[in-house]
């Protein structure tokens, strides 16, 4: 039996009293746990955890780097299997109204140091304790570069015009609509992309979304970027000197080159997770997050389209 897909999020704030995590109590259930929810028909996982968020609390936030995963067994039998991001809230309305409804009874700010034994699941349990010591160690306020690869364009050795004239198919149209609210929960700030139209293409949906004018750049071009790795070290670091969440949309054989890069501009150690994350099908991206005292890179994750 295929397993149930969630996702959510260990939300947590600086309040007048300290450092708070938020909890949700369920009106069925009168448990006590994180906020999350059941993936939707063609909705992607960090979707979801934006989604579900806002739906069960009011609040819309920015994911940050990934908390980890809870899994169990539902009653009917079936593995069901969520996805956890943390987020700081940062701009919370003091006057943020909920009202209690057939999902949701009530919403807890609980202390950090109380909230895990305020949960219900131990499965939730072990992830408040992460987020505090992620917190300690000043590791929870992340920051994203997305190392993107254009959608599915028309066969090169079909099309009349020069290689970087070739357009997105109709498939990639779809793939680039249905993969910007992925990357849009990470909260882009700003859109590199490659010259080539294929990539301009792939970008413009999430330009729309986000209210983004991408720039061009030939050091993400297929045909120039070896002879530009200067300038897209440079793009990186100016990115994470200004802990500005930017996408880079290019080509696969590119796509190492931004990902060394990142790691290049955060000294941050080679490791399989990188390696991993350089190997992209069409319209896949990689979400490298960034904080902690020394600013390195903290995870790796790697979505696509949504099936």
């Amino acid at each position: 039996m295929t397993p149930q897909l969630a996702a959510g999020v260990g939300l947590w704030r600086r309040g007048d009293a300290g450092l708070e995590v938020l909890l949700v109590e369920r009106t069925k259930h009168r448990d006590v746990s994180l906020p999350k929810g059941k993936l939707d028909p063609g909705e992607s996982l960090p979707q979801c955890a934006v989604r579900e968020l806002e739906e069960e609390t009011g609040y819309r936030v920015t994911l940050q780097a990934p908390l980890g995963t809870s899994e169990y067994l539902l009653p009917t039998g079936q593995d069901k299997v969520v996805y956890y991001w943390q987020s700081e809230l940062r701009d919370g309305d003091p006057d943020h109204v909920f009202e209690a409804n057939d999902e949701i009874l009530a919403l807890h700010w609980v202390p950090l140091e109380d909230a895990a034994s305020r949960c219900t699941y131990d499965h939730d349990a072990v992830l408040v304790r992460r987020l505090a010591e992620r917190i300690a160690a000043g590791e929870a306020d992340t920051f994203a570069i997305v190392a993107m690869r254009h959608a599915k364009a028309a066969d090169p050795y079909a099309w009349e015009g020069d290689d970087a004239s070739r357009t997105l198919t109709a498939r990639g149209e779809r793939q680039a609509r249905e993969v910007a609210p992925s990357i849009a929960a990470f909260g882009v700030e700003r859109i590199l992309v490659s010259t080539a139209v294929r990539c301009r293409e792939t970008v413009a949906p999430l330009a729309r979304l986000l209210g983004v004018a991408p720039r061009t750049s030939r050091a993400l071009a297929q045909d120039t970027y070896l002879d530009r790795g200067d300038r897209l070290l440079r793009h990186v670091a100016k990115a994470v000197h200004h802990r500005r969440s930017t996408v880079l949309c290019s080509h696969l054989p590119v796509i190492p080159a931004i990902v060394d890069a990142v790691a290049a501009a955060t000294d941050s150690p080679d490791s399989p997770a990188l390696h991993r994350g350089s190997m992209l099908h069409t319209a896949d991206f990689t979400v490298l997050h960034v904080g902690g005292p020394d600013v390195r890179v903290l995870a790796v994750e790697t979505h696509g389209a949504p099936i």
